[in-house]
């Protein structure tokens, strides 16, 4: 009798080894990649610390896997490789789900809802994106965009200029010398805004795009967590509160114009 206990202690110790390495795994940071020099969405506040719309997003998932959030600051377009190469575990970074970015990682269900607009030069001819593919049209976009990526595929007799930094698309325009910068609407009005005298704001999106958070293939355990928490985020009218409190003037700008909003 003595000796047919070792296999059930043997046995048990094994389950238990396996369980603390379960909660191991569980609770293991969450690292969210994200490139944070998109305001309001990702940011930094005034002692350099994340914070923004998508900030609080990866927070509440945290809150909702039970693991602490490790934000990691990457350049746009290199969140993809970085998921692949598991140096994060997702990514909340304003990401459109596109069906050539579907071929090598898997999306969340869409939680936000935006579309492609132009900010034009002040005396450029450009009024529709109908108007960007014309010999001597000099077009912005930033690496790695969804505006890069319909350049690329549309754009034949324009000049495309592509640039790493929103800044510097947005002064290429307001200087002259580029006709527009693609990038998604709510971006356009605020760069506007910025630049009133010098550039123009055509904010009625020519394509509609969502984002959603950017996820390894073959993670359906993560991914179905995360779906989870965006319905019950939004449900509990968490995407709103979020706009109140980061685009409320941009939210109602948008509504009263009937122009499709992020949040």
């Amino acid at each position: 009798m003595m000796h047919t206990r070792f296999p059930v202690l043997r046995s048990c110790l094994v389950s238990l080894l396996c369980l603390a390495a379960t909660t191991a795994a569980a609770a293991e940071p969450l690292r969210v990649g994200m490139e944070l020099s998109y305001p309001p969405f990702e940011m930094t506040d005034a002692q350099g610390k994340p914070t923004g719309v998508s900030v609080r997003l990866a927070e509440g998932l945290g809150r909702h896997l039970g693991r602490e959030v490790r934000i990691e600051n990457i350049a746009f377009d290199g969140l993809i490789t970085a998921l692949k190469t598991r140096k994060i575990d997702c990514i909340i970074s304003s990401l459109t789900a596109t069906p050539e970015r579907a071929r090598s990682i898997a999306f969340s269900e869409p939680y936000l809802r935006t579309g492609l607009a132009l900010l034009v030069a002040v005396k450029s001819p450009v009024e529709s994106a109908a108007d960007l593919d014309a010999p001597g049209r000099i077009v912005a976009v930033k690496k790695g965009t969804t505006g890069h990526q319909y350049a690329a595929t549309s754009l034949r007799k324009a000049r495309v200029l592509v640039l790493d930094r929103e800044s510097s698309a947005v002064l290429e325009v307001a200087q002259g010398k580029a006709d527009a910068f693609i990038y998604d609407s709510l971006s356009v009005y605020q760069n506007h805004r910025r630049h009133p005298d010098t550039t123009r704001a055509l904010l009625r999106p020519f394509r509609e795009e969502t984002w959603a958070i950017g996820l390894r293939l073959g993670d359906d355990e993560l991914r179905d967590a995360v779906n989870e928490f965006l319905k019950t985020f939004r449900e509990e009218g968490g995407f709103e509160k979020l706009g109140d409190e980061f685009l409320p003037e941009e939210k109602a700008f948008f509504k009263a114009r009937g122009i499709p909003f992020v949040l």
